[in-house]
């Protein structure tokens, strides 16, 4: 009897596995942290549920074409993607509903949909075209360009909105792309710190800003105000203790903690799964960290490499702020937990993303064993055996654990 020595065959399994299990355990938190509020707003305990399993849907179809698509033929696409997208930037703070005092979805005929995270895949397909040509050509990476205008007017335009901590994952992550892809220590410095005096700005820009950055470290000074979320959201994985209270038992999302299925949907998640839940969550993004790096690392080209290291930023970057932010170490900004939290645009977005990933690891897969191929296909003409049986054997024996 053949026993498999190992879960997966290479690392896109291993991605489409971590994929489909976030994706359900994202799907069964949200009607679990939503049923109480959904029940209250619209009489039935699925609104959430049915349009989560939409967003699943679509997801799905974004991931399997993205799977298919050459990465490459993106760069060839950007002019038009570029366009689009900041039309939708444009359109979502000339008709978007106001909804608590921003602007972020823009309404379509059948759905509605927040350009703002189309934009942070964009960006990041903008840098990596702009980066691989630099360095393929063995230039030097410049802070100043076309793309970088182009990426900080999709910065502004979102920060319009307002929305602070997406407008910084537009602008964020291209930035770390660039340290990354072989910037002088000097420019190196120079955008950090031109980095950090932005973000400075932006916070002094609005009141309410400041203050969550204030009772970050001590939230119960400011319990039942600015502090509220976090102290709510503390308790509520604090309560959840070792083994968690069960699915669908939480208490606080009986409108004790705000967002409870958005932005905090973690929060919920600990409560009912306990530290085993959360444990197990930490550990996947882990492991999707590690298989990302390993198809970044064996990418056919510059392009791909960078793209797949930009990607893996996006998420795995998201999953640390959101999980910073719902433990209380990291102020209160809007960055959901990726496959985790209920968004409809934030998860398309994120698995047409994992498509991608997949897609370049599958030529970054082929591109390694014909060069295998030719390699073994060299070492037979040196022999003397026409058949290569001598070596064939040879290899075998060789084989680690034979």
């Amino acid at each position: 009897m053949l026993v498999r020595k190992k879960f997966w065959n290479n690392d896109m399994e291993a991605l489409l596995a971590i994929m489909v299990v976030l994706v359900i355990l994202g799907t069964i938190n949200v009607f679990s942290s939503s049923f109480i509020l959904s029940e209250a707003d619209y009489n039935t305990p699925y609104f959430f549920l049915r349009k989560q399993l939409v967003n699943v849907g679509v997801g799905l179809v974004a991931f399997f074409l993205c799977w298919r698509v050459d990465y490459h033929r993106w760069r060839d696409w950007m002019p038009i993607v570029l366009a689009l997208t900041m039309l939708s930037l444009v359109l979502v703070l000339v008709i978007g509903p106001s909804v608590n005092g921003a602007r972020r979805w823009l309404p379509l005929p059948f759905f509605q949909i927040q350009p703002a995270e189309i934009a942070k895949l964009v960006s990041i397909m903008m840098a990596a075209a702009y980066l691989s040509s630099r360095v393929q050509k063995g230039k030097e990476v410049m802070l100043i360009n076309a793309q970088a205008a182009l990426i900080g007017i999709m910065f502004i335009l979102t920060e319009k909105e307002p929305d602070m901590g997406t407008a910084c994952i537009i602008l964020g992550v291209p930035l770390l792309m660039t340290a990354l892809s072989g910037l002088q220590v000097s420019k190196l410095i120079r955008l950090v710190a031109v980095a950090l005096a932005g973000v400075v700005v932006m916070c002094m820009m609005q009141p309410y800003r400041m203050e969550r950055i204030k009772v970050t470290w001590d939230p119960w000074s400011d319990a039942q105000n600015v502090g509220y979320q976090t102290v709510q959201s503390l308790s509520a994985i604090g309560s959840g203790e070792f083994w968690g209270m069960g699915l669908g038992v939480g208490v606080s999302k009986y409108d004790y903690l705000p967002e409870a299925h958005t932005d905090f949907a973690f929060a919920i998640f600990c409560q009912e799964n306990g530290f085993v839940g959360a444990i197990f969550v930490f550990l996947l993004f882990a492991a999707l960290t590690v298989y990302a790096a390993r198809v970044a690392n064996k990418a056919v080209d510059a392009y791909g490499q960078i793209l797949a290291m930009g990607i893996l930023l996006l998420i795995v970057g998201q999953a640390v702020a959101n999980l910073l932010m719902v433990g209380g170490a990291f102020p209160v900004v809007g960055v959901p937990l990726p496959f985790i939290s209920y968004g409809g645009t934030s998860l398309i977005v994120t698995m047409a993303s994992m498509g991608i990933l997949i897609n370049i690891g599958r030529q970054g897969d082929k591109a390694y064993i014909l060069r295998e191929q030719e390699e073994f296909e060299r070492r037979m003409e040196r022999t003397s055996d026409p058949y290569g049986l001598r070596l064939l054997k040879k290899e075998r024996k060789n084989k680690p654990g034979k």
